[in-house]
């Protein structure tokens, strides 16, 4: 008889043990749910998709940024639309890079990369919206000539208030440049994205003169534009050149920056064809350090 009780008092006592850990185990799980710890990281480095306006044929044009610092610096491809198209795909890969490795970029920055501020030029050489490849840009000089310029045959880097004239030129030859300053909706919206969020610093890409052009307007080259410069070039290995005077420019987007005091470059791969992925990321990753420690 004593034998059963005993056992008896031990089985309760190993219930009571086992009902304490599972109400235990319960609470330490709410717990875990109630900690902020993993969705802050995840909103931290997750990218953050906007559209910024549309082309005159009604094509989205997005950006996407990254990190959440108060340094901010922009990136912009595509300007001149099918022409360039190189440099939207090369701001398209610098977006998927950092979609992976959002965490190299540095605490106290903001990082936006808008692809392609020319979607209806684009769309003129490849007939196709969004992301494309390589092997899908036809090899017909004339075709990719016309997609410089956005549906109303306007060059947008013409159509900026910088010096802005309703002609401009190119190579020699006399661009539209719209009808007024700001003009065409794709200006307005990488102006108006501009002017509400201020960023330190804007890189644009083009194509094809490797280098990395400053820029200015009435009141000269910033100087925080020349490190920019420098900078980028020397890690990408691209010539830096302070002044372009290879012909009359009016209306550009660096010079408008210029001329609001914010620090601009031009960064013009070496061909139409490579995205010159090392190096341009090398040239990245330097402005990530000037602005990291400057």
């Amino acid at each position: 008889m004593l034998k059963r009780k005993k056992a008896l008092i031990w089985a309760l006592i190993a219930i009571v043990v086992i009902v304490t850990a599972i109400i235990s185990i319960a609470k330490f799980k709410d717990k875990i749910k109630e900690l902020p710890i993993v969705e802050e990281i995840s909103e931290e480095f997750e990218p953050r998709h906007e559209v910024i306006g549309q082309s005159v044929e009604g094509r989205k044009i997005e950006a996407y940024s990254f990190g959440g610092g108060d340094t901010h610096l922009l990136f912009v491809g595509g300007i001149h639309g099918g022409y360039e198209w190189n440099s939207v795909l090369l701001a398209y890969k610098t977006i998927d890079h950092f979609n992976e490795l959002a965490n190299t970029i540095p605490d106290n920055l903001t990082v936006t990369i808008i692809p392609n501020a020319n979607p209806d030029g684009l769309y003129k050489v490849i007939a196709k919206e969004g992301r494309f490849s390589a092997t899908e840009v036809p090899a017909d000089a004339a075709l990719l000539a016309s997609g410089r310029f956005n549906a109303n045959e306007v060059d947008l880097n013409r159509n900026f208030d910088c010096k802005w004239q309703a002609t401009s030129s190119w190579r020699g030859s006399i661009v539209s440049a719209g009808t007024e300053a700001f003009s065409e909706p794709e200006a307005r919206a990488i102006r108006d994205f501009v002017l509400e969020n201020e960023p330190d610093a804007v890189v644009f890409w083009h194509s094809q003169a490797n280098a990395v052009y400053a820029s200015e307007c009435e009141a000269g080259i910033l100087p925080v534009t020349l490190d920019v410069m420098n900078t980028y070039a020397k890690s990408a290995g691209y010539n830096a050149v302070s002044s372009f005077d290879a012909y009359p420019v009016t209306g550009d987007s660096e010079g408008w920056l210029a001329s609001i005091g914010i620090p601009s470059v031009t960064v013009e791969l070496s061909t139409h064809e490579s995205i010159e992925w090392e190096k341009n990321l090398a040239g990245i990753k330097s402005l990530f350090d000037y602005f990291a420690t400057n």
